[in-house]
């Protein structure tokens, strides 16, 4: 039937019963979502991936067995993976550049409004990154203070892989243009971006638009 939209298939993972329960409350209220599972930790996380096989994983960043950013890292490196947005009381630059790093496309603190958590999660299972405000100016401060020189010749040799197009491509993606947006941009078809934006990823190694914003940020790319 035309009209009609698959819910996004949601795992939620905190070692907390607690802020689970309480989660779990605030998000089957959302019609947009289906709560598919709970995990306690980050094997447990990594598993119900498996098993379960979500579209977007909320993630908890402190807890036993494997953290979140290590949980992070396995589970987006896997074929099909799903995007992962953190919800954390970790305010700090260092986690958020884990989380980032790892792959997660989201990272949210733990007194994020309801209706925060709920866009966050439907922004990054449509392709979007998502950072508060909090987080973002967090991320520039640190990223633009710590060994520089070093993270700016590491970003130009591993940009110079791509072909001349593609370098477009991602910075206008690392200035937060959507697909479309880059498209008008740069006189481009929407399926040209995203075959170019696909080619940049592989090359690169990386598996979200977070990490190309930062790669092009550490090479000095005015992003």
């Amino acid at each position: 039937m035309t009209g009609v939209t698959e819910p996004v298939r949601l795992l939620l993972v905190d070692d907390d019963p607690l802020v689970r329960a309480g989660l779990s409350s605030m998000l089957t209220g959302a019609p947009e979502l289906q709560l598919v599972g709970e995990a306690a930790d980050g094997q447990q996380a990594v598993d119900a991936v498996r098993d379960l096989r979500p579209d977007v994983v909320l993630m908890d960043i402190g807890m036993p067995v494997l953290d979140g950013v290590a949980a992070t890292s396995v589970i987006r490196r896997r074929p099909g993976a799903p995007e992962v947005v953190m919800l954390t009381t970790f305010g700090s630059e260092e986690y958020l550049l884990q989380a980032l790093r790892a792959g997660a496309s989201g990272y949210l603190l733990k007194d994020a409004a309801p209706a925060e958590i709920v866009a966050a999660v439907l922004k990054v299972a449509a392709g979007e990154s998502v950072l508060s405000p909090q987080s973002t100016r967090q991320l520039m401060d640190h990223i633009g203070a710590v060994d520089q020189d070093s993270r700016r010749t590491a970003a130009l040799a591993a940009l110079a892989q791509l072909t001349e197009r593609e370098r477009d491509v991602v910075l206008a993606v690392a200035q937060g243009k959507s697909n479309a947006e880059a498209a008008v941009a740069l006189d481009l078809g929407i399926a040209t971006v995203k075959t170019h934006l696909t080619n940049s990823l592989a090359k690169l190694q990386l598996t979200n638009r977070v990490q190309l914003a930062l790669l092009a940020h550490d090479a000095g790319l005015g992003v």
